[in-house]
């Protein structure tokens, strides 16, 4: 297996990890700051590791089946900080709702591909439109330095969750009739 930048970018990004959710936990003011500024960091390189490696032709197998898990889990675990830490239905209730539509998705997805139809489940518009609008909500979530910042994440935070649906309903959708195929 041979490594390149995109495919250490994308390895950073499972490093900062442990180093997120401690800076969650941090008993300092600037705690925060710091937990948001590695979320928006591992974003960037989530961005500019994909870009690199279609750039420069340094796709990987590794590299591909890499990048989305470091994606969702550190998705899943920023959704999870921030339920903790709000410790209401209004903020758990979407958290989980993205985190189920990861799970359905990403089970959807290997199985068209099992049966050779991956391409009909591929990233629409909607579902970047949605990742756009979790990590805005995240980033808010995570940082919350004033009421203002908390409600723009929060409702940054219900747009991601309506376009969760949105796109989860696109994708079952193309791939009804095989999914309820005998």
């Amino acid at each position: 297996m041979q490594f390149n930048i995109p495919t250490y970018l994308t390895l950073f990004r499972v490093v900062l990890i442990p180093f997120f959710v401690l800076a969650f936990y941090l008993p300092f003011n600037w705690a925060p700051v710091c937990c948001a500024l590695l979320f928006v960091i591992a974003a960037i390189t989530d961005w500019f590791d994909g870009f690199l490696a279609r750039r420069w032709k340094q796709t990987t197998a590794f590299g591909a089946f890499l990048d989305p898990v470091a994606d969702k889990v550190m998705v899943a675990i920023a959704l999870v900080l921030v339920a903790e830490y709000f410790h209401s239905w209004w903020v758990t209730l979407p958290a989980a709702t993205m985190i189920a539509r990861e799970i359905i998705i990403s089970a959807l997805r290997e199985w068209m591909a099992e049966i050779g139809k991956r391409s009909s489940v591929a990233v629409s518009w909607i579902g970047k439109v949605k990742t756009t609008a979790q990590m805005l909500a995240l980033v808010a979530l995570l940082w919350r330095p004033n009421d203002m910042v908390e409600m723009v994440g929060i409702l940054a935070l219900y747009i991601a969750a309506v376009l969760t649906f949105w796109s989860m309903f696109q994708y079952l959708s193309a791939a009804r009739k095989d999914l309820l195929d005998e």
